[in-house]
Order: C-alpha cells, then structure tokens, then sequence
C-alpha cells in the first residue's frame, strides 16, 4: 500500500514534491496505484464526484487536491474538511527555498509521523531505525543534545511490534537520585515516607511496550545494577516487596556523552553497557545534514503557529540565512529561533529580519525588532 499517490501529476513541482516526501521515507508513487492513504490530485477538480468515488475505490482516508501555478499559496477545507484544496505558486526555486513546497510536504506528512528530513545522512539513518525497529533488541542510540534522539527512538517503537503497546520515556537526568529508583521499578504503599498509594513504575507502565531511558549515563551505579538484573532476569521487584513481577520490555537507551570513557571513568557499568548497545545507532548534529535546516523550520513554523491562524512561510533569504547558521545547538536551537520568528513576524512571511539569531533581550527595550534583527541578519 502506497503511503501517498499523486495523479495527474500535472504542476511543475510534482517530482520536487515527491523527492521532499522520499526525504521522510515515504512511500509516494506517481499515478494511480491499488490502494493508498492519501491521494494527491495534482490538477484543478472538475468532476468531484468521480474524485470522492476514486479516493473510496483506493482506500484512501485524506483527499489533497494541488492547484499548481496559483498566484498565491492557500489552504481551502471542502467537504467539511475531508478534502484539503491546496492552491501552490510555481516559485521556480529549488525545493530547499521553496517554503510553499515544504508547507505541502509537511501537511502531507503529518499523518504518518515520520521524522521531518531532507539530508541523505538522516535518510540513511531512519532506514537504519527501521531495519532494527523489526527486531525485538536493545539499541543505543548516542548523539549530541538535541540532536532528535527520542525523536528517533519514537520512530523505532512506531516502526517495531510493539508499535500498538505502551511507548513510556523516562529521563534519567531530570529525577533526583532518591526517586528515580521509585519512579523506575515501582514501589508498594509504605514503602517509603510519602509513599500513600502504591506505583507500578514506568518499567511495568511500559509491560508490552517500548521503555525509553533518555540520558542513561546519569543513572547512579545502584540503580544500574538492579537493572542489569531486570534485563536479564525479565522481573522486577518493586520498592517495598518481596515478589517479583514479570515484566516484557523493551529497552531503548541514550545518552550524549562518550560511554567508553564512562566505563574507563568507573561511573558506568560495563556489562550494563554491552547489554544496552546490542545495536547502536548515532544521530548528527544538525550542522552535519545541513539540508535538514529549512525542512525542519517550516515544520516547526506549523507546529507553533497558534491553532485556526495560518502558517507563515519561509522567505528564500530566509533559508539562506538559516542554512549559513552553524547550529551549536542543535535542532532545540532552531526550534527557538523560529518560535521567535512568529512573534517578530506581522504577516505570512518570515523575513530576514525575523530571524533572531542571537538572543539578546537587553537589546529590545531601545529598539524596533525590525531594526534590531536586520543587524543580525546581516
């Protein structure tokens, strides 16, 4: 079954569209095919009966309809909202700078929740995510901070058996040591002061399931020990009893730091370690798939854009901008600067000026945004 069909193929940037949709693995066919989620028609409806009926005839659950060569973007619902109209200037840009054809590709993608990506790095490693997410195994994922690990472990626990069974994320350098162990392996009523009622723990809310433990290298080395035991042993023992209780997981890990030189520093166990990273996977900094950047802005400029106003578009000066920043932060670092380009923006367009590199708030009380960001822009 293909994910997404486009027929009638017939506005100038149906391959590029096509080629922003295979960036998220995708399976999107051109032309008609059996049975698909979303048909695409790529020219003006003249018969919307006969459309309705296709779409019935293909199983399909979205009808999209792309009017190309329009003199402005826009987004119509008809048929109280089961057909989206999508009206797709020809920018003649190249799809990376064309904002208007990544809004449409992410409309597109949305449903699927797949990873937003462009970079054949990213597409080599959700390929990898996928192939492992079919094996019931530990994976390691190790990459910088916000550099889309849960993002990734999301994408593997969609992806795997499990995909209908709890998903839990834990983050090990969020929870002070004394009750993490608690909130980890569950405990009985009493067991503790303040313990009024009993918790199963996040191991046992995930029984069945996927059970992320974000930033595992910050997990105190009694705690490492008692989950060694639960790995191999398939049990728990909650805080308080004497009874094991049987628990089906499975265990997702990551962590920033260099864990070879965890174990050589004594802080992590070594034999915890190999039992975690039975397959690892990496993710990059976001300056190392620079052609992810404006993909992922635009999304982001939808998911933050206040519900029932439209999105506004990237300009291609923007992108330009965006693609000669070096991101030390990461993707939570972009994800800033476009929230605090909807707040300078006054209309559909993200400009040059809106996109605030630097924040510098003492900068503000004195001056326009507009004046202040055009330096930074610059």
């Amino acid at each position: 079954m293909a994910d997404i069909c486009i027929t009638a193929a017939n506005f100038p940037q149906a391959q590029a569209l096509k080629a922003l949709l295979d960036g998220r693995r995708l399976n999107v066919r051109i032309g008609y095919q059996p049975t698909c989620h979303t048909l695409v028609q790529g020219a003006p409806v003249t018969d919307q009966r006969a459309l309705v009926e296709l779409a019935r005839k293909l199983g399909a659950k979205r009808i999209v309809v792309i009017e190309g060569q329009a003199a402005e973007f826009a987004l119509r619902e008809d048929l109280g909202g089961r057909m989206l109209t999508v009206s797709l200037p020809d920018s003649g840009l190249p799809a990376l700078r064309d904002a208007a054809l990544m809004a449409v590709a992410d409309l597109l993608a949305a449903p699927f929740g797949t990873m937003v990506a462009a970079d054949p790095n990213s597409g080599a490693l959700i390929d990898m995510a996928r192939r492992v997410a079919r094996f019931d195994v530990s994976v390691f994922i190790n990459g910088p901070t916000g550099s889309g690990k849960e993002v990734l472990s999301r994408l593997i626990h969609a992806a795997s058996p499990r995909a209908d069974k709890p998903f839990v994320a834990i983050n090990c350098a969020a929870i002070p040591e004394n009750m993490l162990e608690a909130l980890l392996f569950g405990h009985e009523k009493g067991a503790f002061t303040g313990a009024n009622t009993a918790n199963k723990g996040y191991l046992r809310a995930a029984d069945g399931g996927t059970l992320l433990l974000d930033e595992i290298s910050e997990m105190p080395m009694a705690l490492q020990a008692k989950l060694l035991r639960v790995i191999q042993e398939k049990v728990v023992t909650p805080l308080g009893s004497q009874t094991e209780a049987p628990v089906d997981v499975r265990i997702l890990a990551t962590s920033n730091r260099d864990m070879e030189a965890e174990i050589a520093r004594g802080t992590f166990r070594e034999d915890l370690y190999y039992r975690l990273n039975v397959f690892p996977l990496e993710t990059l900094a976001l300056s190392a798939r620079p052609q992810d950047v404006p993909v992922l802005a635009q999304a982001m400029l939808r998911r933050h854009t206040p519900e029932g106003l439209p999105t506004p578009l990237l300009s291609p000066e923007a992108c330009d901008i965006l693609a000669g920043h070096s991101w030390p932060g990461n993707v939570r670092e972009l994800e800033n600067v476009m929230q605090r380009a909807l707040v300078l923006a006054d209309g559909m367009v993200i400009a040059p000026e809106h996109i605030m590199l630097v924040a510098r708030p003492t900068s503000l009380s004195a001056a326009r945004p507009t004046a202040v960001f055009a330096s930074l822009a610059a």
